[in-house]
């Protein structure tokens, strides 16, 4: 479809990163200390904030043109927290360890400004509904967003005359619902969670195995994260939604319905109990972001601006995909080749003919996924595809050999081809599980007989060695020395102004059309 000067049709998109570490000590238990002053405020912060919990540290790079520099921003601001934690370090795996229930992790506070309140009111109610130990899961976020010079030559290539922004939302939806029907591909290549502490499931019944005293895992997994154990609120589970995909309108309208409709489930956690907000509301939804999916659309809100009704008034600006385990081992979480690969698998994704999901290949849909996150390394594992079982080694073959001539035009003139050469690194790992993260894992958990605790711990260690001698330059410290200190005085300026009731501020905000 696209051939000669694709390489460069394709570069000038936006890759993003964000990243979530869960801050402990070094024995491996949960901090209860605050954020750091010295990293800003994590309400204005625009690259280091903290997600459900107060010791949930996330990174969030900007947009860069290459995969490349998103990963060398990813690695200045780890140094540049190291540098500013005392006697901590960051956890190097998805799944968090040695937690003493829910009641001990401490939920976010981004201070008293009507804003910040709604965070933490927020994250409280996410507590209530699905606890506090499901939200201190960490994982990484790859967001991309194809070119303006793109869309142009494809819209005059496939011979279309509506409007430039309705084309892209289309083909942004249909790489979306592809991302969704291909994504099981992501656990079963990048997958980094075969095994969990035993404290994070508590007194709780479970399937898991038991590796040693310590830690459950399932033999054959790849991303337990993604599994049946973590933070989902679909509608199989009986409190969610199932949101449609088809068009950027029906998205939208699926989401607006869960957030205006109560649920009797979330109705007996109260809303306003004892002066205090334990939720934002008993909808469905309290807001877009409690909606867990791999993908999303999305679009750079205003400030205070409703994510739905941004995506209503602008577009899809990038897609954010969500299923990428933390690698535990690589410092970064992440690494340069699985960067390359996920580009190639979303541009595939966004070309690839993408018919409409209906329920019954939605339902297939959260099958293939759970099976690949809890069985995936097993040779004679089976995924449906149109109704019929298909071998997930021949699914994944197909998959990755349609992206050769993806990977080729991104490669251009580049004599090492690291598109092509990462693909076929995948390819070899599709051939042989062992090769995968997870196996990897297991596989060192085994050999030097410990269980997810200590592995975990060793290698949080041996990062946080990694980024103590990381050469951290002059003009990216003061980026962010900068930033943390703009950051707190925007947050004082906030709380300093007069300011509306909270409940009128929340009616304002859901008001927004």
């Amino acid at each position: 479809m696209i051939n000669a000067g694709a390489a460069s049709l394709f570069s000038g998109g936006n890759i993003g990163l964000e990243k979530e570490s869960l801050r402990v000590s070094n024995e491996g238990c949960i901090s209860g200390k605050e954020h750091p002053k010295t990293l800003g405020s994590a309400l204005t912060n625009r690259y280091i904030t903290t997600d459900y919990s107060e010791a949930l540290t996330e990174i969030i790079t900007p947009p860069f043109n290459s995969s490349k520099d998103a990963l060398g921003f990813l690695g200045d601001a780890h140094a540049f927290v190291y540098s500013n934690l005392n006697e901590e370090i960051l956890w190097s795996t998805s799944m968090p360890c040695v937690l003493a229930g829910g009641a001990n992790i401490p939920v976010a506070q981004y201070g008293s400004s009507n804003a910040g309140l709604m965070k933490t009111a927020y994250r409280r109610g996410l507590g209530h509904r699905y606890g506090r130990v499901m939200q201190v899961i960490s994982g990484v976020h790859f967001n991309y967003s194809l070119p303006d010079a793109f869309w142009r030559v494809f819209q005059e290539l496939e011979q279309n005359t509506e409007q430039l922004r309705g084309f892209r939302d289309k083909y942004y939806l249909g790489m979306l619902r592809n991302l969704k029907r291909y994504g099981w591909l992501v656990p079963y290549l990048f997958g980094a969670s075969p095994a969990v502490c035993k404290s994070f499931i508590g007194d709780k019944e479970t399937r898991l195995e038991q590796f040693n005293d310590n830690t459950y895992f399932e033999p054959l997994a790849t991303s337990l994260r993604m599994g049946d154990i973590g933070y989902t609120n679909s509608r199989e589970k009986g409190v969610g939604i199932d949101v449609c995909y088809d068009s950027l309108d029906s998205y939208i309208n699926s989401l607006d319905l869960a957030i205006n409709t109560s649920c009797a489930e979330w109705e007996r956690y109260g809303t306003l109990v004892n002066g205090r907000y334990e939720q934002l509301n008993t909808n469905i939804l309290q807001i877009e972001n409690e909606h867990y999916s791999t993908v999303r659309p999305k679009q750079i809100a205003g400030s205070l601006e409703k994510p739905s009704l941004a995506l209503q008034k602008r577009g899809i600006r990038y897609v954010e995909l969500r299923s990428i385990d933390v690698n535990a081992l690589h410092p970064l979480g992440v690494s340069q080749e699985q960067l390359w690969f996920l580009e190639a698998f979303m541009i595939f994704c966004l070309l690839h003919d993408s018919p409409g999901i209906n329920v019954d290949e939605q339902k297939v849909i959260y099958r293939n996924l759970e099976l690949v996150a809890h069985r995936g390394r097993d040779e004679r594992i089976g995924l449906l595809r149109r109704n019929e079982e298909i071998k997930l080694r021949d699914w994944a073959n197909e998959l990755c050999s349609s992206m050769l001539g993806i990977c080729e035009q991104l490669d251009g003139d580049d004599p090492g081809r690291p598109y092509s050469s990462v693909l076929k690194q995948q390819l070899e790992v599709v051939a042989d599980p062992t090769r995968t993260p997870s196996a990897m894992m297991l596989a060192e958990m085994q050999k030097n007989g410990e269980g997810f605790f200590s592995f975990a711990q060793r290698m949080s260690l041996q990062h946080k060695q990694f980024f103590d001698d990381w050469n951290l330059s002059r003009q990216r410290q003061q980026l962010f020395e900068e930033e943390a200190k703009n950051s707190l005085e925007s947050q004082a300026a906030m709380e300093d102004a007069g300011k509306i009731s909270f409940e009128q501020f929340l009616q304002e905000y859901f008001r927004q059309t």
